[in-house]
């Protein structure tokens, strides 16, 4: 790691190294406190093994080195201990206790006599306050080991080298020793506060680092929040229109629907109406026939013969008058007959008018429902019911119809929907070979009915009229795209969404100009969901 550190860094890493330096000094206090107690059990062991007893004669007392080791050593410890349970961490317990610890040194010295292998206690105890990483409780300990030479070596060498006399620089020799592993020692410690500063420096990077990590994650996950909130809003807003959409294409779905109706309706109006023409026709002729009927001539007739009643025989035999009466009558008899064949004829004329007219109706309302209702469809009875409300149209217009069909199953399908699709179906054809494009005079629609495979039933309703042109084709199933001068341009995309809807398609496939064209309904035999799209196919 590098040894410069960025000014965000220093403060937290020298609260680190405080930290640290604190919890070494407080447990380095508490093992001392614990070395004090042990030495001060250890140090009356010492005098109590050493020198048990003094003798006086036949009399003997406690040796002195017991009482300095009991009395000594319990001032020398107290200080400590109270310090390090008091005040642990605090540069005095540090320094109380490197002076007492040296003092055990000395007085372990005195009790063992001055023996020179007792002096490495000194070395120990320097050692032990090495632990605190603080060179100034070395240099405190140095010094009391210094005077504690200087002064017993001048005035008791007996208790500190364990002689009577000695040289008066031998406390140097000892110093000397004594500084020679205080280098070391210190040595020793500044590297232990190096790595342990480099150690702060380290967690306090780490710290820095783990702290704008987490502000840059709160910042992100703040920025993600608003995120989430900007696509919930959107989401709400997607499902907003996506409503709004269903509820145009259930709309647009009705309008196809009711357009479906307004276009059975008109064929069914338009077939009455052609109906009604005929009706009108009988209607006239059973005026004209009633206006000139030479039954009128029976009123002359019966006021003559009132007239003549009481000599009518004589009246027939001789009055000219008379005599032309019963071929008069012969004639009027064969009028009478004609008349009433005529009228015959035109009541039974309009019957069969009016009776068309409530087939034409009954159809219409056979399938007046506007509701989706799955039911069994025989296509080909539906199929002729479409034919029968075009039927007036078609003869009218002279068209040829041509139905083929084949056996097919019965199909579950919406037969009022079906059958908009078909009759609008049949109409344009109708109407697209009225406007040319047959070769001669024989306008014909061809109707067919097959099995297309086992999922699907195919209706082709072929015509020979004027065809549909390429650029047409393209857009022959757009919503408002019409060739009619009168058209809507709603009837085939009507009928593409309701076929869709189905689960079926309608496509057209034409060669051209006044080639005819044909549409092909394919409608599936079960009702599946809607998955299909109207297919444009032209030739």
């Amino acid at each position: 790691m590098s040894n410069q550190t960025t000014p965000d860094v220093q403060p937290r890493a020298a609260e680190l190294l405080q930290q640290a330096n604190h919890r070494q000094y407080a447990s380095t206090d508490r093992l001392f406190a614990i070395l004090m107690v042990v030495q001060w059990i250890g140090g009356i062991g010492i005098a109590l093994v050493i020198s048990p007893r003094t003798w006086q004669g036949a009399e003997s007392q406690p040796h002195v080195h017991l009482i300095a080791a009991a009395l000594l050593g319990g001032i020398i410890s107290s200080a400590p201990i109270a310090l390090a349970i008091l005040r642990p961490g605090k540069t005095v317990t540090r320094q109380v206790i490197a002076i007492a610890q040296i003092s055990w040194s000395s007085l372990a010295i005195h009790l063992m006599g001055g023996r020179l292998e007792t002096h490495f206690h000194v070395f120990g105890s320097l050692a032990f306050l090495a632990m605190y990483r603080d060179w100034r409780v070395l240099m405190t300990a140095t010094v009391v080991t210094a005077a504690d030479h200087y002064i017993r070596g001048a005035w008791w060498p007996e208790s500190i080298y364990g002689v009577v006399m000695t040289s008066p620089y031998r406390w140097l020799e000892h110093s000397a020793w004594v500084i020679f592993e205080d280098v070391f020692l210190i040595v020793s410690c500044r590297q232990s506060m190096q790595e342990t500063k480099a150690s702060c420096e380290a967690r306090a990077e780490l710290e820095l680092t783990k702290t704008e990590i987490e502000h840059r994650v709160s910042v992100r996950t703040s920025e993600l929040q608003d995120a989430r909130a900007l696509l919930a809003e959107e989401f709400d807003r997607h499902k907003e229109t996506q409503l709004e959409r269903e509820k145009l294409f259930s709309d647009l779905a009705s309008a196809s629907r009711h357009a479906g109706m307004a276009e059975v309706a008109t064929g069914v109006l338009h077939n009455v109406g052609n109906v009604l023409n005929s009706v009108n026709i009988s209607c006239e002729m059973l005026g004209k026939v009633l206006r000139n009927s030479r039954t009128q001539s029976l009123a002359k007739l019966s006021n003559l013969l009132n007239e003549h009643r009481d000599d009518l025989p004589s009246f027939v035999a001789s009055e000219p008058a008379g005599k032309m009466l019963p071929d008069f009558m012969s004639k009027l008899s064969d009028a009478a007959t004609a008349e009433r064949d005529t009228l015959d004829s035109e009541v039974t004329s309009l019957r069969d008018s009016i009776e068309h007219i409530k087939q034409i109706i009954a159809t219409q309302q056979s399938y007046a429902s506007s509701s989706c209702i799955l039911e069994p469809i025989r296509m080909e009875l539906l199929l002729k019911d479409a034919i029968k409300i075009n039927e007036s149209s078609l003869q009218r217009h002279d068209v040829n119809l041509d139905f083929e069909t084949e056996d097919t199953p019965e199909i579950m399908s919406d037969k009022h929907q079906l059958l908009q699709i078909l009759v609008n179906l049949i109409k344009n054809a109708s109407q697209a070979v009225q406007q040319g494009g047959a070769a001669n005079s024989d306008q014909r629609v061809r109707i067919s009915l097959q099995l297309a495979d086992e999922d699907n039933i195919s209706v082709k309703i072929a015509d020979n009229g004027i065809g549909i042109p390429d650029d047409v084709m393209q857009k022959l199933f757009t919503h408002g795209f019409t060739t009619k001068p009168d058209g809507h341009g709603f009837g085939l995309h009507s009928a593409a969404l309701s076929i869709k809807e189905l689960g079926g398609t309608l496509t057209a496939e034409s060669d051209g100009v006044n080639q005819g064209a044909t549409f092909i309904l394919t409608i599936p035999t079960r009702h599946p969901t809607p998955n299909t799209s109207v297919a444009h196919s032209p030739a």
